[in-house]
């Protein structure tokens, strides 16, 4: 009879609980000098209370199988608390690969390691074969079942009860489940999450109001102090809940709305909804009107209302976004319990005009402005010489003056084709929201653009100085100053920046860059510099800043250099 040892029972004993719970690289047991022997590649208990199934595989059949436990928390070398070998196959096609399972008798819930003996046929054995997973012997919590009342609810029976029953089984008993009392249980509704516990029964339930037409419920056991150490909690049990959508409809005033710039309509009307009792009012549902594409889908909304507590609805159409083809549409999409009613619409507003810009203030205080106008409706003609109007307010919503007019040279002359305009000017107001304005005529409505809040502050470098003076070549100059910038009618500290130093050498006429230096967080600078001829130090915040700050005026002082 060949044997070989894969792994002495003490040696296995010995070894950390981290090892057997998380190991995943051991090699698979076989036979020494034996190709083909019995090989282990797993033993684990599956989660079946009171099994152990063993993974293995060899040329011969394999004939008798023995699984030994050890505690996990044990000391090493201690004795086995208990073995397994009324194996039968579970899986596979014939004895030499696949599954075999046998039942586990153990005194104590808990972790085990797990070792097993194999042999074949041909005589080949292997001893001690370590799995690389342990065995759980605890209690399961299980949900066996879930039911969901009323099992398809409809708009007159909108709350859905949700039930069930936790099972344990106690591997020691596992032809004897019991309900599961105290344990919570955490019930998933699709897009949101209820909580329940089970009663002295097991049983438990909750109730939710579904908020889609199809709902996946789940629910899942968690961990209680009642099953320490329980296995398969978080297995949820899944319950599929279709919802009914009942038939709506609902009348319009008007089908049909002619409005010019600025004016505003009216469409009233009542909704219905068709339960068993027949048609009823319906309230709290939406009625919006949205513009069609090309291919006859909404694609903007126009105007939105809610139907009152009798199904009436009133609604107010702006003339801002014209909508020739449209429809009117009560409900919304992916709603439980009613389906969507429309009714076609028309809104025709005369030519209106479409305005977009970009405004930036540079570093120089200059504000430049950008952007395009274009109408859509071919019956729509320009004006003479059209105009963008640049204007500007301390708040965005109040006290808008003009700034500058800037004309619209035109180019296209036709619907659909952006006219650009552009004008760089310098401004007072580095503190302002700013917006453009289209002066339309009768043909051509006026459109405005949403405003955008600019903002530059400016600077200033105070009591710059630079020491020693004279100096000894090849000794530091350091830096003297405060960089501030002007909030309001105060000077404040600007820290973390970098103004740049310049040099100008004894009998030059310009300035090179030579570095940046920094500021604390009062505004002082920060750097020095080796000293290396006489001249001129000059101090500037002079490069591009982004959107906050102003460049300064440059400072300067002269060093001896000795």
């Amino acid at each position: 009879m060949r044997r070989s040892t894969f792994l002495a029972t003490a040696t296995a004993a010995a070894l950390s609980a981290t090892l057997f719970t998380g190991f995943t690289g051991l090699s698979p047991a076989q036979a020494d000098d034996a190709t083909g022997g019995p090989v282990l590649s797993d033993a684990d208990g599956w989660d079946e209370p009171g099994l152990i199934f063993v993974t293995a595989h060899s040329d011969s059949p394999l004939t008798h199988i023995t699984a030994h436990f050890y505690p996990l928390d044990g000391p090493a070398g201690g004795p086995e608390a208990g073995s397994a070998e009324d194996f039968t196959q579970y899986t596979g096609q014939d004895a030499t690969s696949g599954v075999w399972r046998a039942p586990v008798h153990l005194a104590d819930l808990g972790d085990y390691r797990v070792t097993v003996d194999l042999e074949d046929a041909s005589g080949a054995t292997v001893t001690g074969a370590l799995s690389p997973h342990t065995l759980r012997y605890q209690t399961l919590v299980r949900i066996p079942e879930l039911t969901a009342t009323p099992a398809v609810p409809d708009y007159l029976h909108q709350q859905v009860t949700v039930s069930g029953t936790a099972v344990a089984t106690d591997p020691r008993h596992p032809d004897t489940p019991t309900p599961a009392a105290g344990v919570p249980v955490d019930i998933e509704t699709g897009r949101g999450r209820l909580n329940a516990t089970t009663g002295a029964d097991g049983r438990f339930t909750a109730a939710f109001i579904p908020v889609e037409q199809s709902v996946d419920l789940t629910a899942a056991p968690g961990a209680s102090d009642t099953y320490p150490g329980a296995i398969d909690l978080q297995t949820p049990k899944k319950y599929h809940l279709h919802t009914t959508q009942a038939p709506v409809r609902f009348t319009a005033s008007t089908h049909a709305l002619n409005l010019k710039q600025g004016a505003t309509g009216t469409v009233t009307g009542r909704a219905e909804i068709q339960t068993t009792a027949g048609w009823q009012p319906l309230p709290n549902t939406t009625i919006s009107l949205a513009g069609l594409d090309s291919r006859n889908q909404p694609s903007f909304e126009v105007g939105e209302t809610t139907t009152d507590s009798h199904g009436s609805y009133t609604l107010h159409v702006s003339s801002y976004n014209a909508a020739p083809a449209a429809e009117l549409i009560a409900g919304t999409d992916y709603m439980p319990f009613q389906q969507v009613a429309t009714e076609p619409f028309s809104l025709h507003v005369a030519y209106t005009t479409h305005i977009d810009t970009s405004a930036q203030l540079n570093d120089d205080s200059s504000l430049h402005v950008s952007g395009y106008v274009y109408y859509e409706d071919a019956r729509a003609h320009w004006p003479a010489k059209p105009t963008v109007t640049l204007q500007y307010s301390k708040d965005g919503k109040s006290g808008w003056k003009n700034a500058t007019t800037i004309p619209v040279p035109i180019r296209h002359n036709k619907p659909q084709f952006e006219e650009e305009f552009a004008r760089t000017f310098t401004t007072t107001n580095t503190n302002a929201y700013w917006r453009a304005q289209f002066n339309g005529n009768p043909d051509l409505a006026t459109s405005t653009t949403k405003p955008v809040h600019l903002v530059r502050y400016a600077t200033r470098i105070t009591g710059f100085h630079a020491s020693p003076d004279p100096v000894r070549k090849n000794q530091p100059i350091r830096f003297a100053g405060t960089l501030q910038y002007k909030n309001g009618t105060a000077w404040k500290p600007l820290s973390d920046q970098a103004p740049t130093l310049y040099f100008k050498p004894r009998g030059s006429t310009a300035y090179r860059y030579v570095t940046e230096l920094g500021t604390d967080k009062h505004g002082h600078l920060i750097g020095m510099v080796t000293a290396k001829q006489d001249g001129t130090w000059a101090l500037a915040l002079s490069r591009q800043t982004g959107d906050r700050y102003l460049r300064s005026a440059r400072v300067t002082d002269y060093v001896d250099v000795r």
